[in-house]
């Protein structure tokens, strides 16, 4: 087993972050992808395909569903145990229900036992995803901290949500590659699965990075000064709520909008628009790799200016283009669909996505940071994870037009933009650590 470094720099603890987080959203985007793609007919065979496909979704909102108990659990061994051991552990239960799926017999072979196992490793990928954000991030952040480090801590922070782009690059270009290769009829058949299986592999290599690291000093700092809380999900639910609530609040629009885009639309681009066959996936994986540089640069600006107002670009900017994505994809047209996405995702969702980390973790102390983010990431995620059931219901509702979706959005935004004003600034103040003594170089032992 690899001997953990005792002191990684913040880059380091940033690119294993990277590493991690792209692995776990790889294997939760292959979901996704799959539930608008494939799931339908395979798991939910004899039923009218409008009703198959809301049922497909219901598997995908139900990962969602089991996040905050993921965040919970974690939360509380991040918080008493350490960030490193609560991480492995999260990425090992991904890997396996996301392998597992990949072996699931279908409904014509099983029949309802199929869909039933379905859900069940959906959920497992729920808990994994949400005890991995919240570790990955402190990682990140954490180890930021010191010897100047903190003015770049939204930099630093941003690697753990790169990953969010890497893994759905990374699950969309793999997708579009086996059906590039085999055939669609092919895929159905059997090349579905082999995305899936992949995972195993890459688990390995992830595994093989994230063993190489400590937990960060800050949080070894409080252990050793004896100021973790006991309990730490009441006692920020106690002490903090009111922060948990508004990181709740941002939340759930940034995570609706992206889910928009990068699943839902799929679905929408193939039955209500001319557009090809793949513009959508093309669209998506163009997106994906801009948000690889899109997602530090927002970041970095937020290190200059403030994590409110780079914030508050995207959540202003996105309910307003909302309309014309839609526009956009009825033309049918590939490039205007690219355009599309990468506008709604990398302009204005990325100005969210990018600052978030830091934010988040900024706003809690050390003792309850794990707990705190993860609450209000992970429960601000579960509306996000209705977005293509509830969108595919306004769409029939509205007669195939979107414009009752765009009404939904604008409630959610509203919300989201209140939550951020009411939000504290960070950038100045940076981590709530005054509780104890942070190390440095000098006053580290050798």
């Amino acid at each position: 087993m690899s001997r953990p470094t005792p002191h990684p720099t913040p880059r380091r603890a940033a690119v294993a972050s990277l590493v991690g987080t792209t692995i776990e959203w790889y294997d939760f985007y292959l979901y996704a992808t799959a539930s608008a793609l494939v799931f339908a007919p395979l798991f939910f065979t004899g039923v009218d395909p409008a009703a198959g496909l809301l049922a497909s979704f219901a598997t995908y909102a139900a990962g969602f569903g089991a996040r905050p108990v993921g965040a919970v659990v974690a939360g509380h061994l991040g918080d008493r145990v350490g960030r490193r051991s609560v991480l492995v552990a999260s990425l090992l239960l991904m890997g396996a229900a996301t392998t597992l799926i990949g072996l699931l017999p279908t409904y014509p072979t099983a029949g309802l036992l199929a869909p039933v196992l379905l859900v069940v490793l959906r959920l497992v990928q729920g808990l994994a995803v949400g005890a991995e954000w919240a570790g990955a991030m402190l990682m990140a952040v954490e180890h930021s901290t010191g010897d100047g480090h903190e003015r770049r801590r939204g930099f630093f922070g941003s690697f753990p949500q790169i990953g969010s782009s890497a893994g759905m690059l990374l699950a969309s270009g793999v997708y579009a590659g086996v059906l590039g290769v085999v055939g669609k009829d092919a895929f159905l058949a059997w090349g579905w699965r082999i995305p899936f299986l992949l995972s195993l592999l890459l688990v390995g290599v992830g595994l093989a990075i994230r063993l190489t690291l400590a937990d960060p000093a800050v949080f070894t700092a409080a252990r050793d000064a004896g100021t973790l809380a006991r309990m730490p999900v009441l006692e920020v639910l106690r002490t903090d709520w009111r922060t948990v609530l508004l990181t709740i609040g941002s939340r759930i629009a940034q995570n609706s909008v992206y889910i928009l885009a990068t699943t839902f639309a799929l679905t929408y681009l193939a039955q209500t628009t001319s557009a090809a066959a793949g513009a959508g996936l093309t669209a998506v994986i163009v997106a994906s790799a801009i948000g690889l540089v899109s997602t530090p640069l927002w970041a970095i600006l937020s290190d200059r200016v403030g994590r409110k107002p780079v914030y508050l670009v995207g959540a202003i900017g996105a309910p307003l283009f909302l309309a014309v994505f839609f526009l956009l994809l009825d033309t049918g047209s590939t490039a205007l669909v690219v355009v599309g996405m990468v506008v709604l995702v990398n302009l204005f969702h990325d100005a969210m996505y990018g600052p978030q980390a830091a934010w988040y973790g900024e706003l809690f102390d050390t003792r309850v940071r794990y707990s705190g983010a993860s609450l209000g990431y992970q429960i601000g995620s579960v509306i996000g994870g209705t977005t293509p059931l509830i969108s595919t219901a306004l769409l029939y509702a509205g007669g195939g037009r979107p414009w009752l979706i765009w009404g939904w959005f604008a409630v959610l935004f509203a919300i989201c933009i209140l939550a951020t004003v009411l939000s504290p600034e960070t950038l100045r103040t940076g981590l709530r650590d005054d509780r104890i003594t942070l190390p440095t170089k000098e006053n580290t032992p050798a």
